[in-house]
């Protein structure tokens, strides 16, 4: 791919992130699903704010100050008459080099409908002796015209939560959904406990173990005499082209999902050896794959290591 190629995505990417989202639509079409989907992606987020505070709260959070963050906040007919001030708060926008886009959530009266029977709830705007059907069309008509001028609207109709959250991802991110998976990879000794926050977890204790070779007992998993002796082993290259390929099947799946975060727990006796050389093969694995990856060792501080492994040590917790 040329070099001009490669600018013009990244051109076109960054076009797609503008410093603040509005979210509107029909009241049970989805508004929460979108903002978590946003909020997930580094948003600073706010529901259900009177249109003419956006440009206050841009500036209090320093959206225009180069500080790379983005707002994003949901606006409907709950402000009742405030809802009204919507196109006169985003056309002064530009003016203080704010970019935005409208995201207009529709969804069939039918299904709302549905939703709100099962939910059991009360439409927002419904009035004293009025029907869910009613309250629905008169919201419904109050939003015509926002609907015409929004830039993306996504009927909800027949999405389910997870899917209306990918649809938001595509249209805000400029990274790629590899990059939104965030992928924690730690190793861990089970004679300390098994990991509550795990995911995916993989016991790695049927390697042969570093321990018992004097030499070695002393060092970690990062230290390489410990790494090319774990890795070197046929049973280790077949494992891991193995687990590997799972991981491969099995992440993109959880983005599917819409799954932000996945914890991969890789354990070994005491967290020192095996598994550390393992999680961090695992790391490498993913970064190479593209995804958003930090490696740390859970229990790493409590082996009685030798001063020389100690400061070969790579920084714990960071990203890789």
């Amino acid at each position: 791919m040329s070099d001009a190629s490669v600018e013009m995505r990244a051109a076109e990417a960054q076009s797609r992130v503008p410093d603040i989202v509005v979210i509107t639509g029909m009241s049970g079409s989805g508004r929460t699903q979108a903002m978590h989907a946003l909020e997930d992606m580094g948003y600073f987020c706010i529901d259900n704010l009177p249109p003419r505070l956006i440009l206050q709260l841009a500036e209090i959070v320093g959206i225009n100050n180069g500080v790379g963050r983005h707002l994003a906040v949901t606006c409907d007919v709950r402000s009742q008459g405030l809802f009204d001030e919507l196109n006169d708060a985003l056309e002064e926008l530009p003016s203080h080099e704010l970019s935005y886009k409208v995201v207009f959530l529709d969804c069939s009266t039918e299904e709302l409908m549905r939703r709100y029977n099962e939910n059991r709830r009360r439409h927002p705007i419904a009035v004293s002796g009025e029907s869910i059907e009613h309250a629905i069309g008169r919201e419904r008509r109050q939003l015509e015209s926002v609907k015409a001028h929004s830039d993306l609207v996504i009927d909800t109709s027949h999405l389910h939560a997870n899917e209306l959250r990918r649809r938001v991802r595509q249209a805000f991110s400029s990274l790629g959904e590899q990059q939104l998976l965030d992928v924690n990879v730690f190793s861990f000794g089970f004679k300390y406990g098994m990991p509550q926050e795990a995911d995916l977890l993989v016991d790695v204790r049927f390697l042969a173990n570093p321990f018992y070779d004097p030499e070695m007992r002393r060092l970690t998993g990062l230290d390489a005499k410990v790494r090319d002796f774990v890795l070197a082993q046929e049973i280790t290259r077949r494992f891991s082209e193995r687990w590997f390929g799972m991981l491969d099947v099995v992440l993109p799946g959880y983005i599917t999902e819409g799954k932000a975060r996945v914890n991969v727990a890789i354990g070994c006796t005491g967290g020192q050896h095996r598994s550390v050389a393992i999680a961090a093969a695992t790391a490498a694995h993913l970064e190479q794959a593209g995804y958003h990856v930090a490696l740390s060792h859970r229990d790493l501080s409590r082996a009685d290591v030798s001063p020389a492994s100690v400061a070969a040590r790579r920084p714990e917790g960071g990203a890789r």
